[in-house]
């Protein structure tokens, strides 16, 4: 049977863990509606990836890795990944994943030259994201939980972002038909995005944690990957 794979490239402060949960537990719990088995793959831990055969879906978690470090399991993902768009198996990567998922393809990943994002942002669907099956239901506009200094700095030949503001202009991209990477962390709750803050002992800690919001639209991107892996289950 085909499950939809939760590819676990990291795992969170163990205090968060404790509190709130891990980077699989949040995703899980956004796609749970689909009704879809999930499988979690925990790379980090040494678990071999699965084939595409086995996937109607896989979605890669956020990690606090760096892409540039190379680190054997981070390369492994990203060897993995175009064997899945070639299989046409629908892919979500997020932050992380996101990022190997542009470098997998050809594109450059690296520290962001603004610095890191934190906190709860607006960022706007471009001209083909306002089109695009995943952004389905969201707003032109719209509020998202965001924490990297890296980014997706030069796409892949032939993909095409789908969302940005000032301080990314690839916040989302798809590559293909059915290959997606979002920087920011539509799996992220308000209390997760508050602990990111305060563990960060970021010195704005008070301005921005006044700025964490529910971000509704930005998980609706989860719903709606995981409608359309339902398509190939």
């Amino acid at each position: 049977m085909k499950k939809l794979h939760i590819i676990k490239a990291g795992t969170t402060y163990a205090s968060t863990v404790q509190a709130l949960g891990d980077f699989d537990d949040w995703i899980a719990a956004a796609v749970a509606c689909s009704g879809l088995p999930v499988a979690v793959v925990d790379v980090f831990a040494g678990a071999p990836l699965p084939s595409p055969e086995a996937c109607c879906g896989v979605l890669v978690s956020g990690s606090h890795a760096m892409v540039t470090d190379n680190l054997p399991w981070s390369v492994a993902i990203e060897a993995w990944i175009p064997s899945l768009i070639e299989s046409a198996t629908p892919f979500l990567g997020i932050c992380y994943g996101h990022q190997l998922l542009g470098r997998a393809l050809g594109g450059q990943v690296g520290y962001n030259p603004l610095g890191r994002e934190i906190g709860t942002v607006l960022v706007s669907l471009t001209e083909d994201g306002l089109s695009d099956m995943l952004f389905r239901g969201v707003g032109a506009t719209f509020h998202a939980h965001t924490i990297h200094e890296q980014s997706v700095l030069e796409l892949p030949q032939g993909a095409v972002a789908l969302a940005r503001n000032p301080h990314d202009p690839v916040h989302a991209f798809r590559a293909g038909s059915c290959a997606w990477g979002v920087q920011f962390h539509p799996e992220y709750t308000v209390p997760v995005m508050k602990e990111y803050i305060a563990a960060e002992g970021e010195h704005r800690s008070g301005e921005l944690l006044g700025q964490v919001r529910e971000t509704p639209e930005a998980r609706q991107v989860l719903t709606n990957f995981a409608s359309i892996a339902r398509l190939h289950f």
